[in-house]
C-alpha cells in the first residue's frame, strides 16, 4: 500500500513520514512533491488543496484523507472522481477544540471585550455607556451549519445554558436546539439569534451568503462569529454592518483573503477580536495531538481493506 502526503507545505514530509512509521509501518509513505511519483502507484493520499486535475491521475486511488476537518478544498477540484470515499480530519480531540473556541468567542461578544479591550489599549479606565450585563440564558445563539462539528459545538453551548438555535439545507435532529433548514428556514432562523456562528464550509452555494441584508433579520445589535470558510461572507457587507450598529461586534478567525491584507478595514474597525487561533488546515505533524487526530480516519481507512 502507498500513501502520497500534500500537507503542511513540502518541508514537513519527514515528519509526517515518521508519523505513518509509528501508525502503520507496512505503509510505504510517498513526497506529493517528489517528481518521480508515479501516479499509478498510490492507493491513498493524505491532501490539503490538490491541485485541480492531479488526484484524477492516480488511477489506482481507493481514498482521500482530508488534512483539515472541510473538505471543501478537494471537492473544489472539477475533475475529483466522484465515487471516491474522501475522509476528513478530526474526531474528539477536533470537535471539542472547535467548541472551546466558540463557547470562549460567544462569552467574549456577551461581555463585549472587543470594546473592552480597544479601552484598554486607550488606556481608559472605565468606557462610557457600558452595556448591561446579559446572563446566557438570555441569550440566544445560532449555528449555521449543523454537520459534526457544529452540532457538537451547540450541544456545548446548549451545557453553558445558552438557548441554541442551528440552521443546515436539510433538516437535523440536535438535542436542546432548535433547527431549521433550506432556504425557506434561513429567515425565521435568523430572527431568532442575539448571536450568529458561521461554521458553513464554501461551496458554490455558501460562498458569499453572508451578506449586509442578510445580516438584518438578526436580533440587533448582534455578535458575529466566523470559523467556518472566509468566502461564505461579503466582507465589504460585514463592515458596513459592523460600522452601522447592525453588530455590536465579531470574532473572526477566516477570511476571504489570507492572510489578511494589512490594508483591510477589519483590522481597524471597533468591536472586532481577529484570532489566528483555530486552524485544521493544513496541518504539520506536532507529536500527540497530529497522531490522535490521524489515528481514527486512518482506522476508517484501513477498514476499507
Amino acid at each position: 500500500m502507498c500513501l502520497a502526503v500534500k500537507a503542511g507545505g513540502p518541508g514537513t514530509f519527514p515528519e509526517w513520514k515518521a508519523l505513518f512509521a509509528d501508525l502503520m509501518p507496512e505503509l510505504e509513505v510517498k513526497d506529493w512533491y517528489d517528481p518521480a511519483l508515479n501516479p499509478a502507484q498510490i492507493d491513498y493520499v493524505l491532501v490539503w488543496q490538490p491541485e485541480p486535475g492531479r488526484l484524477a491521475q492516480m488511477g489506482n486511488l481507493k481514498a482521500i484523507l482530508s488534512a483539515a476537518a472541510g473538505v471543501d478544498h478537494i471537492l473544489a477540484d472539477p475533475e475529483l472522481p466522484k465515487a471516491l470515499p474522501i475522509i476528513r480530519m478530526g474526531g474528539d480531540e477536533t470537535a471539542t477544540q472547535m467548541a472551546d473556541y466558540v463557547r470562549w468567542a460567544v462569552f467574549a461578544l456577551l461581555r463585549e471585550a472587543p470594546l473592552w479591550y480597544g479601552a484598554q489599549q486607550a488606556k481608559q479606565w472605565a468606557r462610557k455607556n457600558a452595556p448591561p450585563t446579559r446572563l446566557s440564558s438570555a441569550t440566544r445563539v445560532g449555528i449555521m451549519g449543523l454537520g459534526n462539528l457544529g452540532s457538537f459545538v451547540a450541544s456545548k453551548l446548549v451545557a453553558a445554558d445558552f438557548t441554541v438555535f442551528g440552521w443546515a439545507r436539510h433538516q437535523k435532529q440536535c438535542a436542546g436546539v432548535t433547527c431549521y433548514a433550506g432556504p425557506e428556514g434561513l429567515v425565521p432562523f435568523l430572527q431568532q439569534c442575539d448571536t450568529l456562528v458561521c461554521l458553513l464550509p464554501e461551496t458554490p452555494e455558501t460562498k458569499g451568503l453572508i451578506t449586509y441584508s442578510l445580516l438584518q433579520h438578526l436580533r440587533k445589535p448582534a455578535g458575529f462569529i466566523n470559523v467556518g470558510r472566509g468566502p461564505v461572507v461579503v466582507e465589504a457587507d460585514l463592515v458596513r454592518a459592523l460600522q452601522d450598529g447592525t453588530l455590536h461586534g465579531a470574532v473572526l478567525d477566516v477570511f476571504d483573503t489570507e492572510p489578511l491584507p494589512e490594508t483591510s478595514p477589519l483590522w481597524a474597525v471597533p468591536g472586532v477580536l481577529i484570532t489566528r487561533m483555530w486552524r485544521l488546515r493544513p496541518h504539520a505533524p506536532r507529536g500527540h495531538g497530529m497522531w490522535c487526530l490521524l489515528l481514527k480516519p486512518w482506522k476508517q481507512v484501513k477498514a476499507c481493506l
